[in-house]
């Protein structure tokens, strides 16, 4: 990929029309916002070489939106994350995209959860099926299904075992919260490694207001692990257009049968 998985997420955020964004961030991670801040120097000098094309791709990280950013002071789970964004989000509904998941897809995949949310006026998680070697990874739901790729939430259970889990539909990086949430994060008791999980959040959540699932359309990468990641950058570099042909056309010209890939001289 040509650009950092946070401006995937963000220009999927900007595609679905979302305005405002909180960027939760942490020590050392400063490189965040010098990305999405106007660049002078750089800029200055893609002016004077005439690469106009590459100026106006970095004048519209900036432009894109207007994004705040929150500390989270300690690595004390999702659901303590949120809770940081609580005074500048207030009392409105809001999408978390977290930004390890880039999701590939015709609709933005929070755009998908925005348009279930409007028509139900719930708060919205994105799911899709995995294999059930796979479920321990993640929180899974039990439901019901209401329409198609649409699901009532009955319970959920934060990474079970595979014999355990009541489904094979688990919860992906993608969220619509009504500002009701913040309270039940505020009050639910952290986990053994002491953070406070999101899925605990919405099962208390549970007990006062609907929740759905929306199984998405759309390709996910995890880029968060190290297969994950290079799935991601070898099928975004595949989709692009002045880069595709060339490197689909070197994949192909590789010797797979041996584990290594011999340096041409």
């Amino acid at each position: 990929m040509d650009k950092p998985t946070i401006q995937y997420v963000v220009e999927e955020a900007v595609a679905a029309g979302i305005e405002d964004i909180v960027i939760i961030t942490g020590r050392g991670k400063r490189a965040i916002e010098d990305h999405f801040d106007v660049s002078f120097e750089l800029e200055y000098n893609l002016r004077n070489k005439g690469k106009f094309d590459e100026l106006k791709e970095i004048q519209h990280i900036s432009d894109m939106l207007t994004i705040c950013y929150v500390r989270q002071k300690q690595p004390l789970g999702l659901g303590h994350a949120i809770l940081t964004a609580r005074d500048i989000i207030g009392e409105e509904p809001f999408a978390v995209l977290l930004g390890d998941d880039i999701i590939y897809s015709k609709s933005p995949c929070i755009k998908q959860l925005i348009e279930v949310y409007d028509r139900y006026n719930c708060s919205v998680v994105a799911v899709r099926r995995v294999d059930k070697k796979e479920i321990q990874s993640y929180g899974v739901i039990d439901s019901k299904e209401v329409e198609p790729r649409i699901y009532r939430v009955l319970d959920m259970v934060e990474k079970p075992a595979p014999e355990e889990a009541p489904s094979n539909l688990a919860i992906m990086g993608r969220y619509i919260l009504t500002p009701q949430i913040f309270d039940m994060l505020a009050t639910v008791k952290p986990d053994q490694r002491g953070e406070i999980q999101l899925t605990d959040g919405l099962k208390a959540l549970l007990e006062k207001q609907v929740v759905y699932g929306y199984e998405f359309e759309g390709v996910r990468y995890d880029t968060g692990n190290k297969l994950g990641f290079l799935i991601a950058t070898i099928e975004f570099a595949l989709r692009k257009k002045d880069l595709g042909d060339d490197f689909r056309e070197y994949l192909q010209s590789l010797d797979l049968t041996h584990s290594w890939v011999e340096p041409q001289p």
